[in-house]
Parts: C-alpha cells; structure tokens; sequence
C-alpha cells in the first residue's frame, strides 16, 4: 500500500514538473521591458523597443570592433535565427550599441554581413547622450579601454516576450541552446 502511495505520488510530481517549460538562465520578474527609442543603423530609420511588441525580443548590447563576446552573441542570434527556420519570423533580434563612436552605419553594416545577419536584425546607435540612458536602464557598464578592448562591457541577452516583459537574461558564455530553447517557450506561449 506505501509502494502505490508513493509511486501515485512520484508520478503526480513528474506530470506537474511537465507541464510548465523552464526558461534557462536568470528568471526575471515579467516587468515590462524599459522602452527607448534609437536609429537602426541596419535600415537608417529610428526604433522603439515598444514597436516590436507582438514579437518575442532577444536584446543584447554589443560593438562591431570588439573581439571576443559580441561575435559570439551574434553567433548565437545567427544560430537562432537558422534553427527557428519558419518560427524565426516571430523574433526580433536587437542590439544596442555601446561604442557610440566606432559604431557608425558602415561598421554596422560590416560587422551585420560578416555575422550574415540581416532579416529581423536591429544593431541601434545613437550618441552617448542617448545611449547611456538605455544603458543604465538595463544594468550595462560601457568604459573606454586600452588595448586590444577598445571598450569594456558587461554582456547580457534580455530575452522579452510578446507582451513586452523581460522574461529572463542570458550571456554569451552561457550554452547556446539556452538561447534557442528560450525563444521556443515564448514563440509557444504567443500562440497559446
């Protein structure tokens, strides 16, 4: 009778565990993501985040000189994107510059093609004097730095679902199915 009892329970446990999808990462509160507004040096025209609403948002900050994190966090908005296939078209994938002064329309474009990122890419410039407000308002340090660095940044991948919260946060270290799989979870939730 102990053994049915506990096997009944093992298998409520087990249902339960399945029918919710964890997001990977650091879970965040669903507040509505901070909205901002900046040029989209992909296209040349001016971007709010809040315009994008709808679509699931993998936001990350990034600069086109840089030589380690931000290729791999365009690696993985590359994968992404390919993995998706069909579902990729309910992504907007955006990042935010944090090298104001070497992120210019080329450079974009540039670093853009050399990641062969191009159909719901969004890479937003703007002067310091708008971007670090964008910053602060995403926990982002951005210094100059000598070096190979030509700027120190912490990496972050804010991943925000169609109703425009932030759903969790990534980095560029972290493994790059977590990406993936989150924006999987959220595309499912829209639909539901």
């Amino acid at each position: 009778m102990i053994r049915i009892a506990v096997l009944a329970f093992t298998c409520v446990l087990v249902v339960s565990a399945c029918g919710e999808d964890r997001l990977h990462g650091t879970e965040l509160q669903k507040d509505e993501a901070p909205d901002f507004t900046l040029t989209d040096s992909v296209t040349g025209k001016s971007l709010t985040l809040s315009s994008l609403r709808k679509s699931t948002v993998a936001l990350t900050f990034l600069y086109t000189r840089c030589p380690d994190v931000c290729p791999l966090t365009a690696g993985q908005f590359r994968a992404a994107q390919r993995a998706l296939g069909a579902d990729a078209s309910k992504v907007e994938f955006v990042a935010v510059s944090v090298d104001p002064e070497g992120d210019t329309p080329a450079a974009v474009r540039e670093f853009s093609d050399m990641h062969d990122l191009s159909n719901h890419w969004h890479y937003l410039t703007g002067p310091r004097a708008q971007l670090e407000p964008v910053w602060s308002l995403y926990g982002i340090g951005s210094f100059a730095s000598s070096g190979p660095r030509a700027v120190e940044h912490n990496d972050a991948i804010y991943v925000i679902d169609g109703r425009g919260r932030e759903r969790t946060i990534l980095h560029s270290g972290d493994p790059p199915n977590w990406l993936l799989d989150d924006l999987r979870v959220l595309i499912r939730e829209r639909s539901d």
